[in-house]
C-alpha cells in the first residue's frame, strides 16, 4: 500500500494540478476551472479545521457543495465543481491518501444545457456581406468570422490555426482539438477567400518577429487570443445591429444548426465539430424541428397539408 506523504490541503490540490497537467492532458480552461474549485474547497475545509487530506470525508464536501448552493452558483458551476471534487479524491484514494472514496457517494446536480441562441441564415449573410474591412483589422476580423461561420470551429482552435493548417487546394483546414485531437474540417470559398485577402494584404502589415506561424494575430502581431476573438465578434455584431448577440460558441452553434437545415447528417455534423459524443451534437437538433415538420408535412402521405379540404 503507497505510504501517505506528509502533505495538507494545499498541497494535495497542486500535486493534483500536477498530474492534470502531464497526465491527464485537460485543456488549459478545464485545469484552471478544477484548481480554482479545489482551492475554495481547501479554504473551506481550513475554516472548519480540516487540513489534512486524510480527513476529507463525504459531510464535508457535501457541506461545501451546500454553501455553493447557497451562494447562488449556476447549476452548471454546480455540476463541474462536483466533478472537480469528484476527480480530486478519486486521486488521492489512488495515492493512499485517502482510505475510502467520499467523492463516489456525490450526487450530480443535473446540468441543464442552455445553448446560445442562433442567427438566421439572412442574418449570418448580412453580418458577412456587410462588414467593414477597412484596414488590415477589418480583413482579419472578416477572416475570423468567415472561419468561425463556415466551419464551426472552437475559439481556441481557431486562435490555434497556423497558416500552414489551411489547405487551400483541398478546401480544408486542419484543426487540433479538444484532448490533442486532430481533425480535417472541410471550408467553404467565402471563409477560404477573406482568409487568402487577409495572408495578402492584412496579415503583412501586423506581423512581427513574435508572430512566428499563426494564422490569425493581435493588433501587436502576437497570436490571437480567445478573449480578442470574442471581443471581435461581439463587436463586429452589434455593428451589424438588429441581431442576436453571440459569441463565438453562438457562431459555432449557428454554423450547427444551418448544416442541419441544410440537410446534413447528425454523424457529418460531430466530424465536423469534433465532438467526442453523438450525444453532443444532438442537442443542436432541436432547432431543426421546423425544418423536419415541414418534411413530414411535404412527404408522408398521412400529414395535414395546407390545400388539403377539411
Amino acid at each position: 500500500m503507497p505510504q501517505r506523504g506528509p502533505v495538507d490541503l494545499n498541497e494535495a490540490v497542486e500535486e493534483f494540478g500536477r498530474h492534470l497537467r502531464a497526465e491527464r492532458g485537460v485543456s488549459p480552461h478545464t485545469l484552471r476551472a478544477y484548481l480554482g474549485d479545489l482551492t475554495d474547497l481547501s479554504a473551506y475545509a481550513a475554516d472548519v479545521g480540516v487540513t489534512d487530506p486524510a480527513d476529507l470525508d463525504v459531510s464535508l464536501l457535501r457541506a461545501w457543495l451546500a454553501r455553493q448552493h447557497a451562494l447562488g452558483r449556476a447549476r452548471a458551476t454546480l455540476a463541474r465543481r462536483t466533478a472537480a471534487v469528484r476527480a480530486f479524491t478519486h486521486h488521492l484514494h489512488r495515492r493512499g491518501l485517502l482510505q475510502d472514496d467520499p467523492g463516489l457517494l456525490l450526487g450530480t446536480p443535473k446540468k441543464r444545457r442552455d445553448l446560445p441562441g442562433v442567427l438566421n441564415q439572412d442574418d449570418a449573410a448580412r453580418l458577412l456581406d456587410t462588414m467593414d474591412t477597412e484596414g488590415p483589422m477589418g480583413l482579419r476580423d472578416l477572416a475570423v468570422l468567415e472561419v468561425l461561420y463556415g466551419t464551426g470551429v472552437r475559439v481556441s482552435e481557431l486562435c490555434g490555426l497556423d497558416i500552414d493548417d489551411v489547405d487551400t487546394g483541398r478546401r480544408t483546414i486542419r484543426v487540433l482539438g479538444k484532448g490533442d485531437r486532430e481533425r480535417t474540417v472541410p471550408v467553404g470559398e467565402p471563409a477560404l477567400r477573406a482568409v487568402q485577402d487577409w495572408l495578402r494584404a492584412g496579415r503583412p502589415a501586423v506581423a512581427t518577429e513574435i508572430s512566428g506561424p499563426a494564422l490569425f494575430l493581435g493588433a501587436r502581431g502576437g497570436r490571437l487570443h480567445p478573449t480578442s476573438a470574442r471581443r471581435i465578434v461581439h463587436s463586429r455584431i452589434s455593428e451589424a445591429g438588429q441581431m442576436p448577440d453571440l459569441s463565438p460558441h453562438g457562431l459555432r452553434h449557428t454554423a450547427a444548426t444551418h448544416l442541419l437545415e441544410g440537410g446534413a447528417d447528425l454523424r457529418s455534423v460531430q466530424e465536423i465539430l469534433g465532438h467526442a459524443s453523438l450525444q453532443t451534437t444532438q442537442l443542436y437538433t432541436h432547432v431543426s424541428a421546423e425544418r423536419l415538420k415541414r418534411v413530414h408535412r411535404q412527404a408522408h402521405p398521412r400529414a395535414a397539408r395546407d390545400d388539403q379540404a377539411p
